[in-house]
């Protein structure tokens, strides 16, 4: 199987370098930058979570070309760069299936903009990963994927890309409902992100204290009733779900504390502003989700 990774981020990064480490056929595919060309002339610096770390030869380019004789598009670009990513992108594909593991709601819908819709994969991951310096991706932690077909019925094209990914060392399970796995990820997310990049805490703050409790439940809640108004089976046990995870992820930092820090734009509008914006739509309300989206946008202002 021939995979391209599109986004060099810290999670793109992680993927491409697992796949490659397993002696996969892949390629990273990113904008110039110095973390690119640091790749491309020196390998990738991977880090495991056991701390040994190993240089691993990856091939990375910026020509959106090299999309061209691949069996499979992983989309590990940030939300808000869904649309140009795909566009830039999309001529080059052929009859490739292109699977989103981007955060937030609506990705697999932006996809199927560019691609046709039964070509669309959509999964989630709780691996964790840090971009440490340019070239260097750590794997901050081991977690959970889960993938499967968005539009139409999942079938041995979908096996062989969860079998791809966990020869890598990516555990792969398949789905026939992705949209749940979605939700449960947005829910989870809704519940750590805003509120550690806010104020500037570990994942593991929110189950450590009345405040940091309250705010996850309250927001994972809210979501909870605009998933189910759209229709979307969500687990009754979301709330405890999101405290498992930032208990296991204690000491990590959010990606949206890490992008608050550096000063970058954050995904807040297709995580809690997805959640107010699909919570109007339904009349249900949001106050905990819509103030914590506020803030974040002030924060990202200033």
């Amino acid at each position: 199987m021939r995979i391209v990774v599109l986004g060099a981020g810290s999670l793109g990064s992680l993927l491409a370098g697992a796949l490659a480490a397993a002696d996969a056929d892949v390629t990273l595919l990113g904008r110039d930058s110095e973390h690119v060309r640091r790749v491309r002339d020196d390998a990738l610096r991977l880090t495991r979570p056991d701390g040994t770390e190993t240089r691993v030869p990856l091939a990375v380019t910026t020509d959106a070309a090299a999309a061209a004789d691949a069996d499979l598009l992983v989309v590990c670009v940030k939300s808000y760069d869904t649309a140009d990513a795909l566009a830039g992108v999309a001529e080059h594909l052929g009859g490739a299936d292109v699977l989103t593991l981007q955060n937030g709601l609506g990705n697999a819908e932006t996809v199927a903009d560019y691609v046709p819709r039964e070509r669309v994969l959509a999964g989630t991951t709780t691996h964790g990963a840090v971009r440490e310096a340019p070239g260097h991706v750590r794997h901050a932690g081991r977690g959970d994927t889960t993938i499967g077909r968005y539009f139409a019925p999942n079938d041995a094209r979908v096996d062989a890309a969860a079998d791809a990914l966990s020869a890598a060392g990516i555990e792969t399970t398949v789905t026939d409902d992705p949209e749940v796995a979605v939700w449960t990820k947005v829910l989870v997310n809704a519940g750590i992100n805003a509120a550690t990049a806010l104020a500037r805490v570990p994942n593991g703050a929110l189950v450590e204290s009345e405040a940091g409790e309250r705010v996850l439940r309250r927001a994972v809640e809210e979501g909870v009733e605009v998933a189910r108004a759209e229709g979307v089976a969500v687990p009754s046990d979301a709330v405890e779900r999101t405290r498992a995870v930032a208990e296991r992820t204690a000491s990590n930092a959010s990606s949206m504390r890490q992008d608050v820090e550096r000063g970058r734009r954050t995904e807040v509008e297709a995580l809690h502003g997805a959640l107010v914006r699909r919570g109007a739509a339904n009349g249900v309300a949001t106050p905990v989700n819509e103030t914590l989206a506020d803030l974040v946008r002030l924060a990202e202002e200033g």
